[in-house]
């Protein structure tokens, strides 16, 4: 099966065959991946041993991995193939929300403040991992919805970001 992975605006064409031989840009990777339940994943390539939080909400997948977070949209090849007819490919939208509950230890932007995609918004400390927030996209800071040393819980909203894309 194939998928279209779309992580910080940049695509990756992910391939699965039968075997569970995995291909990633047409490059194959030897990768061991193994559910410790719930959402919480062992993964195992180029000889590391990584463990992942993997949350799908709505066709959004949030994979929180070595204290980074990425928002990432996964498509099948059906998904794609209706996409690129219609000539759209969306990337995510300009919110931030809490991908676990945690504490706010920073927050490093304000309203109306540029930001890049990849920027590190806030700082969210979740199980004892300080975990760096970032933009989705470029754009302007709309809202900032959290302060530093504000408890939240799952998907709160934190930041709110505007493109400007096409402005």
């Amino acid at each position: 099966m194939k998928y279209v992975a779309i992580i910080a605006n940049q695509q990756y064409e992910i391939e699965i065959d039968k075997d569970g031989k995995v291909r990633i840009d047409g490059d194959e990777r030897d990768v061991d991946f193994l559910n410790l339940g719930g959402s919480l994943f062992s993964v195992i390539t180029a000889n590391k041993s990584l463990e992942a939080v993997i949350d799908d909400d709505d066709g959004r997948i949030d994979v929180m991995m070595g204290g980074h977070l990425f928002e990432t949209q996964v498509l099948d090849e059906r998904a794609t193939l209706m996409m690129q007819r219609r000539g759209t490919q969306e990337t995510g939208s300009g919110e931030v929300h809490a991908p676990m509950p945690g504490l706010i230890v920073e927050v490093a932007v304000q309203p109306e403040q540029l930001v890049e995609v990849g920027e590190t918004l806030v700082i969210l400390e979740s199980m004892k991992m300080q975990n760096e927030l970032k933009s989705p996209i470029a754009g302007v800071v709309c809202s900032v919805q959290v302060a530093a040393g504000q408890a939240v819980e799952k998907n709160t909203l934190l930041v709110e970001i505007r493109s400007q894309a096409g402005s």
